[in-house]
């Protein structure tokens, strides 16, 4: 049975400032569309996934926040753009605003706090140097971002002439 290996985790002290910044700025991805002026999720989602290959070779420290916040970011896409879609249905095809829609809505605000109060905790404390583990997220990306990878064999492509 072949057993994983995972590289330590960094402790506080070992990670630069900048390090902590950008893992930091991976859970603030969540205010892109605000910035943008938009209320489209789908701007959130592109922002995390453009944040995370941009920083995903900087150090296991930033690859794993920022794959975090990745991960917790798409269910929530996921449940905004449905409520975008069923609000624009409403609106302009004049349908009747029904209590299973309510209902939706009451989860969707629920799901964004939530999501909104980890995100902010996992920034605070990514600033600070530590790891913040979400609850299914967490043992995901630290799997992906902290497993060793074999290195390939490279083949000696370039070989002198046999005399």
């Amino acid at each position: 049975m072949i057993q994983e290996r995972y590289h330590p985790v960094p402790q506080p002290e070992d990670i630069s400032t900048r390090e902590k910044e950008d893992a930091m700025g991976a859970y603030l991805m969540m205010f892109a569309a605000i910035g943008a002026g938009l209320p489209l999720p789908i701007i959130n989602m592109l922002a995390a996934i453009i944040y995370y290959y941009i920083n995903k070779h900087k150090s296991l420290f930033v690859r794993f926040h920022a794959l975090q916040s990745l991960f917790s970011q798409i269910p929530v896409s996921i449940l905004n753009a449905i409520a975008v879609i069923w609000a624009i249905r409403i609106l302009f095809f004049n349908l009747p605003f029904s209590d299973i829609y309510k209902g939706y809505l009451i989860m969707v605000v629920i799901a964004n706090i939530i999501y909104f109060i980890f995100s902010i905790i996992g920034a605070l404390k990514s600033r600070k140097g530590r790891m913040y583990y979400f609850l299914f997220f967490g043992p995901l990306s630290y799997k992906m971002a902290f497993k060793v990878r074999e290195e390939k064999s490279e083949t000696i492509l370039n070989i002198p002439p046999k005399l």
